[in-house]
């Protein structure tokens, strides 16, 4: 058994709760309130709802470049780097990666992972060593659903997806899509291939989240790489009065894949409270990839973010919440639970 002690965001809400949280056997037994001398701040650890894992390999390389000319298939300069890399050195970069996942907190992503089965595996092999669990959405046919957990189209303008769609449904297995980056024109196309989720919808209107909300459809935004690409911002106040809605750092080639700067970001830029980020960053992207985790509760698998709330960055913190959504950074973790 271990006892941890601080300020436990506790709950769906988040509720500050000064105590002790139990863990026992990996999972959380209880939720306590006592009185503790700790300034630790005890957070459910995140889920990056949307990496390109396989970028690690060219960081910082689409600088300046436009949708089309940093990633955009076949051609662009993301698709160049990853033909060009070797297994070895694609393995090595996407590892690396994943141990700054994990040291940031995170403790699971949905990746798009491109070059089908062996792009998969390759995946599996770099996270094997560390506690950082990629739920990976496959590409190319249906055959990589043998490797991957789902699968992630490109965009609905790029090819037509129905063998692929009609795959996961037999398997079970979640259908993922990139809609509305560059423009609506491919969102009403996504829609009608009843996705489990959207990437992007940057440009959603009235009538894209009316169907949205109708198929009950989540969504995963990802507003910093947005940035980086100059498509626009996200409608991330009408989407979450729609579905659900998680956060995401999309392209390692554009962004570091730390959800604190995700968080601040979405946090000082957009119509949203702290809470709703917070969710955003854990809970939202557990339950679209079917993950016990995102909730601080008694019964939930114990993955915890612990931060030293007398960091030099973290004393004299007012409201933890909008400490950790808007002023946290890795410098704050103290150690991760899994």
């Amino acid at each position: 058994m271990e006892e941890i002690t601080g300020t436990v965001l506790a709950g769906e809400s988040f509720e500050p709760t000064r105590g002790r949280l139990v863990v026992e056997d990996g999972r959380i037994e209880a939720v306590e309130e006592a009185d503790t001398e700790s300034t630790d701040i005890v957070v459910p650890a995140f889920v990056n709802a949307h990496t390109h894992l396989g970028d690690s390999v060219a960081k910082e390389a689409a600088v300046g470049l436009s949708l089309d000319e940093a990633v955009a298939p076949p051609e662009s300069l993301k698709h160049r780097r990853l033909a060009a890399a070797d297994r070895a050195e694609l393995v090595s970069a996407m590892r690396r990666t994943l141990e700054f996942m994990r040291q940031t907190g995170t403790i699971s992503c949905l990746d798009f992972r491109e070059n089908g089965a062996s792009g998969a595996r390759a995946l599996r092999e770099a996270a094997a060593p560390v506690d950082v669990d990629p739920f990976i959405f496959g590409s190319d046919g249906p055959a990589v659903l043998d490797v991957a957990d789902g699968y992630g189209a490109s965009g609905a303008n790029d090819d037509r997806f129905d063998e692929e769609r009609a795959a996961c449904a037999d398997r079970g297995v979640p259908f993922a899509i990139h809609a509305g980056e560059p423009n609506a024109t491919d969102i009403h196309p996504a829609l009608d291939l009843d996705p489990d989720l959207l990437v992007h919808m940057v440009h959603a209107e009235a009538e894209h989240l009316d169907r949205v909300a109708e198929q009950s459809v989540p969504i995963a935004v990802c507003p910093r790489a947005n940035t980086v690409l100059g498509v626009g911002d996200p409608p991330i106040r009408e989407l979450l009065d729609h579905t659900t809605v998680a956060l995401g750092t999309d392209n390692v080639m554009l962004n570091s894949p730390s959800m604190f700067r995700e968080m601040a970001d979405a946090a000082k830029r957009f119509d949203v409270t702290d809470r709703e980020v917070l969710r955003m960053a854990t809970a939202a992207g557990a339950e679209i990839a079917g993950l016990d985790c995102g909730v601080i509760e008694p019964g939930r698998r114990a993955a915890l973010v612990v931060l030293d709330g007398a960091s030099n960055n973290l004393a004299d913190t007012e409201d933890p919440v909008r400490a950790v959504v808007r002023r946290a950074s890795a410098l704050d973790v103290d150690r991760v639970v899994i």
